[in-house]
């Protein structure tokens, strides 16, 4: 019913995988208020910020800074994003090391349904558990709302059909995941309609590629 904390990639892969998302999102979708993805590398001093917005009132925000990565979802479905327990639990049990992620209220943390973490030194992520063992194994939407950061390029072609209507070469797909150089003729091949120039800008605001 969630997403096993294992399944994520480390911090410099996560950090990689949402990057490539945003810069897709952006040359397939112009308009930023209709993207799912987007990436602000300048979030605020020595802080980037990924996140995911459907339009429906289902979101994830992940904060990448000094302590490490943390992120904070909700599915507006899931019974636990109606459960005040939640919230409590999410400052009880996340680190305060964490503080710029728990206190940020552009995150609405007061509103979730799932939350992970990872010490910058830490080998592994830890998952925000529901206190409350009726909720224990209740769908919180991590696994549908998390699953292009942990599935293969494919899939992101699939929802971009889906969600777009348009059929993406899963080369050039394959070629961003990679965070690899762009050119115009990679922006051609998945919109025509954009120039290098706008795409490029679009990569100055995500710090993409990642070095």
């Amino acid at each position: 019913m969630h997403l096993d904390p294992d399944d994520l990639p480390d911090i410099a892969n996560l950090k990689r995988r949402t990057k490539a998302l945003a810069m897709l999102d952006a040359i397939v979708c112009p308009e930023w208020e209709y993207r799912y993805y987007s990436y602000n590398s300048r979030w605020s001093f020595r802080e980037e910020m990924a996140s995911m917005r459907n339009g429906q009132g289902d979101e994830w925000f992940l904060l990448f800074d000094s302590a490490g990565a943390a992120l904070k979802g909700l599915d507006h479905e899931s019974p636990i994003a109606r459960n005040a327990a939640f919230p409590e639990e999410i400052q009880r049990v996340v680190p305060p090391s964490f503080s710029s992620f728990l206190h940020e209220p552009a995150f609405s943390i007061d509103h979730a349904s799932f939350c992970y973490w990872r010490g910058v030194s830490e080998s592994a992520w830890s998952r925000v558990a529901h206190p409350d063992p009726v909720f224990a194994n209740t769908e919180d939407g991590s696994e549908t709302f998390l699953a292009l950061l942990v599935t293969p390029p494919l899939f992101y072609q699939e929802f971009a059909l889906d969600y777009y209507e348009r059929e993406l070469p899963l080369a050039a797909i394959e070629h961003i995941y990679a965070n690899a150089p762009l050119s115009q003729e990679l922006i051609r091949t998945l919109n025509p309609d954009l120039g290098l120039n706008d795409a490029l800008e679009s990569a100055s605001e995500i710090a993409y590629p990642d070095g």
